[in-house]
């Protein structure tokens, strides 16, 4: 338990320098971190991942979460929220499409507080984690951070709560 602590502290302290670098990409005028998480087509697709079973991923294959404080209502991580769990973003114009077992009918949008939109699934708005560095990880998976619990979706739109 002490070690499983110890590891989600190392993690989180991970992410605060990512987002760091992330901030200061975005304020140097790179412009890469801000559009890093804008696909040309925003897919929802599905993968099975470990113990969780077949989950909601983006075209890229990294995991997608929903964040408890969203409510199923509208996009709450913003700031530096946002930097270590960024939204999948629409541009202008774009509707996401739906890949695997993802329904097209649970697909929507939100209004983004940071501007655009950002892709929902069930009503909920979908992030990725900088955690997870490669497809199939799930690495946010049932932690608290950021000012809520993170949990991954099914292809039904149920929020799974398992842990890995």
């Amino acid at each position: 338990m002490a070690t499983r602590r110890r590891s989600l502290r190392i993690g989180a302290l991970a992410a605060a320098a990512a987002a760091v670098a992330l901030t200061a990409a975005v304020w140097s005028g790179s412009g890469a971190a801000g559009t890093r998480h804008l696909t040309k087509t925003p897919t929802v697709t599905t993968r099975k991942v470990g113990k969780l079973g077949v989950i909601l991923v983006n075209s890229r294959g990294r995991t997608l979460y929903m964040f408890v404080p969203d409510k199923q209502r509208k996009v709450t991580c913003k700031g530096t929220c946002a930097a270590i769990w960024p939204p999948l973003k629409l541009k202008a114009g774009q509707k996401p499409t739906a890949g695997g077992a993802a329904k097209k009918s649970l697909l929507g949008a939100d209004k983004n507080p940071s501007g655009g939109r950002v892709v929902t699934y069930n009503k909920w708005p979908l992030y990725t984690y900088i955690a997870d560095t490669k497809p199939g990880q799930a690495t946010g998976q049932a932690i608290d951070l950021n000012g809520g619990l993170w949990y991954v979706l099914s292809p039904s739109g149920k929020v799974i709560k398992k842990k890995p």
